[in-house]
């Protein structure tokens, strides 16, 4: 069952990723206070994370910011050190945080899991967004096909922000 507004966001052990490093860390600890835009990602690297979903991000990263959020955190399913290396070749990392989730313990916490075995990446997270205001989620906005950022994109969470 996806996670609904209203919700609070569990705690599971995570790596919190920054451009200071990568730290231990609890998803409750890095999405539980503050206003926190959170998008979720299949892969770092793949295509459309790539190309579209964070550079999405990252181009807004200054209208979020002025529409009252605090930080923008990325999840993925993948280690941390493939995260790191991410961040790091697409600069974000001085802008987004990043949460790499390499078991994919949130995912399924938060229902978000999606089973890409087919493709060889097993289990990973279904591309989302999540609103969350003091660790209670408030949107969550799901994709409805692969390789798609509509819903899950930056310019919807900047509108989801203008609405309340």
């Amino acid at each position: 069952m996806t996670i609904e507004p209203g919700q609070t966001i569990p705690s599971v052990p995570v790596k919190h990723v920054t451009d200071q490093g990568v730290t231990d860390a609890t998803s409750a600890e890095i999405l539980g206070s503050g206003t926190v835009v959170f998008f979720t990602v299949p892969g770092a690297f793949t295509p459309t994370c790539h190309l579209n979903h964070l550079p999405g991000y990252l181009a807004a990263a200054d209208q979020l910011k002025a529409a009252g959020v605090d930080k923008i955190v990325c999840g993925t399913v993948n280690d941390h050190h493939v995260v790191k290396a991410w961040a790091e070749a697409t600069g974000a990392g001085t802008t987004i945080e990043f949460l790499a989730d390499g078991l994919g313990k949130l995912a399924r916490e938060l229902g978000l899991v999606r089973d890409l075995s087919g493709g060889g990446l097993g289990l990973r997270f279904n591309r989302a967004s999540l609103l969350i205001r003091d660790g209670v989620v408030e949107v969550v906005n799901v994709e409805g096909a692969p390789g798609e950022v509509t819903s899950s994109g930056a310019p919807a969470m900047l509108e989801a922000l203008s609405s309340r």
